[in-house]
This record gives structure tokens, C-alpha cells and sequence, in this order.
């Protein structure tokens, strides 16, 4: 039997809204973004074992909202934080781009470390530090199913990290608002994707508006 781990970003923030990044500043979610968090906790109805959650307050109110189908409380992990993006925090990537040119052109470019200006100092850390969390909280509930409520750039470090591949990866790939990734493991902690930025929870006509 596999060990089924579904990752999910958060829901909105008003720095979504804005294109800001978010980093390490412990933004609330928006009312739209409790919206957002509602329409996922009908999406599991409790039907889950586990649910962790990053410490940021976006990430445990959006857990704590799918947590309560199940009258249980997330469990935080201090590494599910977000990417610290240091001084690029409450930028746009238009005022990254402009303000830091030749660290923009090497995060967006170097397919080994991609640095960062200050923070977590690389992808390449944040993928590590990502994946050894995953791997720790799989191994600890081997065959059950487990929700992890995150950051979308912490997210996909923790993809590149399991799957090894390139730090390029990371602008190659788009998570929504309170977007699902839903991985396999198996006993030997192999990972198989079966699904990326699944929104299907989502009413049609309701449009993401942030993957920043």
C-alpha cells in the first residue's frame, strides 16, 4: 500500500493579490483566501490521517479550516516554512528584476544552487530542507494519508528536491492558491506525481488569481 501525501499552498493573502513575495512576513489569510481554504476542507470531508502545516499564520489558518471536518488540530513543522527570499520579501518580481538584476538573472538561471539574495541563500537549501521534512513526516505514517499545508515556493523546492531534479525547475511549474499536489511513496520513499497544481476543488467559474 502507498503513502499518499497531498501538498497545498495556502489560500490568498492580500500580498498575493499584490504580487508580492511573501517569504518569511507571517501575512494572514484574505476573506477571499478563507473562502478558498473552505472550498478545500469540503474537498477532503476528514478523509485524511494526518495534516501538517508550516508555523506561518497563512499556512496553519488554511490547515486549521481543513482540520476541522475532522475535529483535529494540525500538527506544525518549523521546516515547512516558507522560502526566506530575504531582501526580494514584499517586492514584486518586476522590482526584483529592476532592483537586483544579476541575482535575478542567477536564481532564474543556475541550474545547481540558484541563489538567493540573503534568506535561505539558495533553492538548492530550501530544496533540501524541504525534502528532508517531507521524508521525515512519510516515514513516520507509512501507508497512511497525509495532508502537508505549505507555500508554493517551499513546495516546489521540495519537488526538485525528491525528484532531483534541476533548480530551473522551479519557474517551470505553477501553484495556485490552495492548489493540491498529490505524490505516491513507496516503503523505500520513491515518489511518483499523480497529480500538480489540482484546483478541481474549485468552483469553474472561480478564477486563481495568485502564483506568486
Amino acid at each position: 500500500m502507498k503513502t499518499k501525501v497531498f501538498l497545498i499552498r495556502h489560500g490568498e493573502t492580500e500580498w498575493n493579490k499584490l504580487g508580492k513575495f511573501q517569504g518569511c512576513n507571517d501575512i494572514e489569510l484574505s476573506k477571499e483566501g478563507i473562502i478558498q481554504a473552505t472550498y478545500l476542507s469540503r474537498n477532503f470531508n476528514g478523509n485524511f490521517d494526518y495534516i501538517y502545516t508550516s508555523p506561518l499564520k497563512r499556512a496553519v489558518q488554511t490547515a486549521e479550516i481543513i482540520a476541522a471536518s475532522k475535529q483535529t488540530k494540525p500538527i506544525v513543522v518549523k521546516e515547512l516554512r516558507e522560502i526566506n527570499f530575504g531582501k526580494w520579501e514584499g517586492l514584486t518580481i518586476k522590482e526584483i528584476s529592476n532592483n537586483f538584476p544579476k541575482e535575478f538573472y542567477n536564481w532564474r538561471n543556475d541550474k545547481l544552487e540558484a541563489p538567493i539574495c540573503g534568506g535561505d541563500l539558495s533553492l538548492k537549501n530550501a530544496s533540501i530542507r524541504a525534502k528532508n521534512a517531507i521524508n521525515k513526516i512519510v516515514t513516520k505514517h507509512m501507508e497512511k494519508k497525509i495532508l502537508i499545508v505549505a507555500h508554493g515556493g517551499i513546495i516546489k523546492a521540495g519537488l526538485i528536491g525528491l525528484f532531483e531534479w534541476d533548480m530551473t525547475m522551479y519557474h517551470k511549474i505553477n501553484l495556485g492558491n490552495t492548489s493540491i499536489c498529490e505524490i505516491d511513496f513507496d516503503y523505500d520513499l520513491n515518489p511518483t506525481i499523480i497529480k500538480i497544481n489540482d484546483t478541481s476543488h474549485i468552483p469553474n467559474n472561480y478564477i486563481i488569481k495568485s502564483y506568486v
